[in-house]
């Protein structure tokens, strides 16, 4: 049996993780059998808490050094919700394509249908989502230079962004889903023998209303284009709102270089500098609430939506750089 290549490479990153244990581990069972059990070796004889901020968010950690070349640190990270506008245009298409002209006609179709005028617009809000929890191996080649390799992961939530409308575009929203629900009654045959609403419509009536809404066409949110040219119009789910969310594996190997230096003369405060790589799996996935996945399936994405799907598509590893400021307890 063939194994995939993704639980390949999890298995390797698992050896890997495995081989840094069980070196941490023979490295303190020898310091141990050489050295009085109080001696500043001795597993837990240091303990320090520490908080950091940096490109993976804000944290809070506790750390223990194993021996002078080792430490083990272990912790959480939260991004703040802090948000990002975007912005789509709310357009006509009919299946030959987008109709960019005729919005002014389909704007007063849907507020004499609606009530509603629709903006030709839609916002979207952008917000990072990744919450995770860490592990990480230090390692001091030169305990007294304070030089560090580093090498862990991070595990949490397959979801590291989100994107939804505004409140504002609500209305606007649903306003197309209906008029959307009224095109798609008129243009099939349940027009002619299904009544809407308890009311059945007069035939000349219905082939007045198709003659009207025929040229003008559905109204959907102009993403892009697939990649056989056609246009991707997204439709507001039932709810009449519009979102897409970003995924990348739960499961992401660190590694990185680092620098801790003392605060005092006594050690307690400490400061670390990080800088590294998080491997999640290569470019995140941005699917919509249809399924469509942005990142892999449309091109062509305009203004401020189509920069952040390509800084996404770009980014096959998530960089890091971080500070912190640690105290030692004991």
């Amino acid at each position: 049996m063939i194994i995939p290549f993704v639980k390949c490479r999890r298995l390797v990153v698992a050896m890997f993780c495995f081989s840094i244990v069980t070196h941490v581990c023979a490295q303190f069972t020898a310091n141990i059998s050489h050295s009085d059990l109080n001696t500043r070796h001795q597993l837990f004889n240091r303990f320090e808490v520490g908080i950091s901020a940096g490109s993976t968010g804000l944290g809070v950690d506790v750390a223990t050094n194993i021996t002078d070349n080792f430490r083990l640190r272990a912790g959480v990270d939260y991004m703040p919700r802090f948000t990002f506008p975007m912005s789509f245009s709310l357009q006509s298409y009919t299946d030959g394509g987008v109709n960019s002209e005729n919005f002014d006609k389909m704007q007063k179709y849907m507020e004499g249908l609606t009530g509603i005028k629709v903006d030709d617009r839609i916002d979207i809000d952008g917000k990072p989502t990744m919450t995770s929890f860490k592990l990480l191996v230090d390692v001091y080649p030169w305990p007294e230079k304070g030089w560090r390799f580093t090498a862990g992961f991070y595990i949490g939530s397959r979801k590291i962004a989100k994107a939804i409308n505004t409140m504002g575009e609500m209305p606007s929203l649903l306003a197309v889903n209906i008029y959307n629900h009224f095109y798609d009654y008129i243009m099939s045959d349940d027009a002619y023998d299904k009544p809407i609403g308890g009311v059945n419509f007069d035939p000349f009536l219905i082939d007045e209303i198709r003659e009207k809404l025929e040229s003008e066409g559905r109204m959907g949110i102009h993403i892009g284009d697939f990649k056989d040219g056609s246009p991707y119009m997204m439709q507001p789910d039932s709810d009449g709102m519009v979102k897409a969310t970003a995924f990348v594996n739960a499961f992401k190997p660190y590694l990185g270089l680092g620098y801790t230096s003392t605060l005092d003369k006594k050690g307690r405060f400490k400061l670390d500098v990080d800088c590294g790589m998080m491997m999640w799996g290569g470019s995140p996935t941005l699917i919509t609430h249809d399924g469509v996945d942005l990142t892999s399936e449309v091109k062509n994405i305009k203004g401020k939506p189509g920069d952040y799907v390509d800084v996404l598509k770009a980014f096959k590893v998530y960089p890091t750089v971080g500070i912190r400021f640690s105290y030692r307890i004991f």
